[in-house]
């Protein structure tokens, strides 16, 4: 009697759009380790789901994952059972908590995820969703990926939020992605993600990018580490990369993150696809360190002269440490009167010159042809150690005096050879108050 309706719950829960195969959906019946608990949780007596009560099934456990999160429990736990959970495309569910026990590894399976945009867990415009996972990981096959029968691509997440609201994502390790460790991005439609929260979460080794953002409405990352990042372009910790000018970055903040040892930058924000129609820009890096990057360790794109969006990026209290093109570089394509400013506040850059003794602190104006100035740009009370005979600071595609406007603050250099400035003016004619000291602080 119990099996009946266990079967008739099922079989409804897989007409209603279960996701997992018809193959699948037949050898499975009747195996489920509980099935009282199953036909508990699933008309609702029970609240907590635990995937193994559908059978773990150590060469593939979609079925067990993909229904216990179908089951409609507001909790999901993925216990750990001594061997991996090895996986398709799994899909989360609005008002549901999946909580993945220490020392769970969920992985995708091998000979799987051949389609381009395949992730490892997505959400497509779902709300009230927390991932959580101390101690546990969420493992991808990125060697697998680069060569037939797969397609080239580089959107295979690790884990992917479409137009999602109120998210949290605790504790888990991204690694070794087909795309990014975390992708947070909009709809067809533009909608864009809302009150997104990543925490305590290492993304190791992705194919892109640690975390890519392409369109949010307060966003906080805090306290994550972006590592090894290697694969194909930007390559870096976290890109803030709005796709065009209806996506969105308005109130983003990213405390106590650590991006090292990535091909790319470390943290990066690129807004050449907003324009003045666009929502303001407010984005906030406070307390990150950044080391041991192949680009430079912070790095920002601003827009083409004709866009002008509005807002401000800064980085606060950051350190910059150790990159192979210097700690900051900023590519400013700007216009008079451009609202978008860019702030570094009490930033420290130490060491960054690298192999290519490339200047710790570089500007350059993007396209000299469409864009004739450079402005907006402050320094706040910032440090730059270095003992390499070089600039501090360098301008670059400026045309001349012409080109350089507000660009102003406080930065205290530490260099033996003094404090250096690489630039179209005399470094006296700058709004910069510059001291120079020739000893190590």
């Amino acid at each position: 009697m119990i099996r009946q309706k266990v079967l008739f719950v099922f079989c409804s829960l897989c007409l209603a759009g279960g996701s997992v195969y018809a193959a699948e959906k037949e050898k499975a019946l009747g195996n489920f380790s509980n099935p009282v608990a199953v036909q508990e949780v699933m008309t609702g007596k029970r609240k907590t789901a635990n995937a193994a009560w559908w059978g773990f099934n150590k060469s593939d456990s979609t079925f067990a994952l993909q229904s216990a999160i179908n089951s409609g429990a507001s909790k999901v736990i993925v216990p750990y059972t001594g061997k991996n959970w090895i996986t398709r495309p799994l899909t989360l569910q609005s008002n549901q908590e999946v909580v993945l026990e220490p020392g769970v590894v969920v992985v995708a399976k091998a000979g799987e995820f051949k389609g381009k945009f395949d992730c490892l867990f997505s959400a497509s415009k779902c709300s009230n969703i927390i991932l959580s996972g101390y101690g546990a990981t969420l493992r991808m096959r990125k060697s697998d990926y680069k060569s037939p029968p797969y397609t080239k691509s580089e959107h295979r997440h690790t884990l992917q939020l479409k137009a999602c609201s109120d998210v949290k994502v605790l504790g888990l390790r991204f690694e070794n992605s087909g795309g990014d460790g975390i992708f947070i991005t909009r709809d067809n439609y533009s909608v864009p993600c809302k009150n997104v929260l990543v925490k305590d979460c290492i993304c190791d080794n992705n194919y892109r990018q640690g975390i890519s953002v392409i369109s949010v409405i307060k966003l906080r990352i805090d306290n994550c580490v972006l590592k090894n990042t290697r694969g194909t372009p930007l390559q870096s910790g976290i890109d803030l990369e709005p796709s065009n000018q209806r996506a969105m970055l308005v109130d983003v903040i990213i405390s106590n993150c650590v991006a090292i040892n990535n091909i790319g930058t470390g943290f990066n924000v690129n807004i050449t696809g907003l324009d003045s129609t666009s929502r303001e820009v407010s984005v906030l890096f406070v307390n990150c360190y950044a080391k041991d990057c192949g680009g430079a360790n912070l790095a920002v794109f601003a827009s083409k002269e004709t866009r002008r969006p509005r807002g401000l990026i800064e980085f606060k209290n950051c350190i910059s440490e150790s990159s192979t093109h210097g700690g900051a570089h900023v590519w400013w394509w700007k216009k008079e009167g451009t609202p978008i400013r860019l702030r570094f506040s009490d930033c420290k850059f130490r060491n960054t010159s690298g192999k290519l003794n490339t200047e710790p602190i570089y500007l350059k104006l993007k396209r000299k042809k469409t864009a004739n100035r450079a402005e907006g740009i402050e320094f706040v009370n910032c440090y730059v150690f270095d003992e390499q005979d070089h600039p501090f600071l360098k301008l670059v595609g400026f045309g001349g005096k012409t080109g350089i406007y507000d660009i102003r603050g406080d930065i205290n250099v530490y260099n033996p050879y003094g404090a250096k400035v690489n630039a179209p003016v005399a470094a006296s004619e700058l709004a910069l108050n510059i001291k120079s000291f020739k000893t190590r602080r």
